[in-house]
């Protein structure tokens, strides 16, 4: 099954951005898109692949005992 394409303003609001972001995304070539004549569409596939991509992971530390008698 095919992916829903997404309008550059649709695909900044599941990013929780403005078009401008989306727009430079796609001149930077650094989101996957479709160019149907002039329009561009981005995949929702894309987003969520530019989204996890992009996500940190927190990092578990142990902490360090202050004050520990020798």
């Amino acid at each position: 099954m095919a992916d829903r394409l997404l309008t550059v303003a649709e695909a900044g609001e599941m990013l929780g951005t403005g078009e401008r972001f989306v727009r430079r995304l796609i001149a930077e070539r650094r989101i996957r898109y479709v160019k149907l004549g002039r329009p561009v569409r981005i995949p929702e596939s894309a987003v969520a692949e530019y989204v996890d991509a992009r996500t940190v992971e927190p990092v578990r530390r142990t902490r360090a005992r202050y004050g520990k008698a020798a």
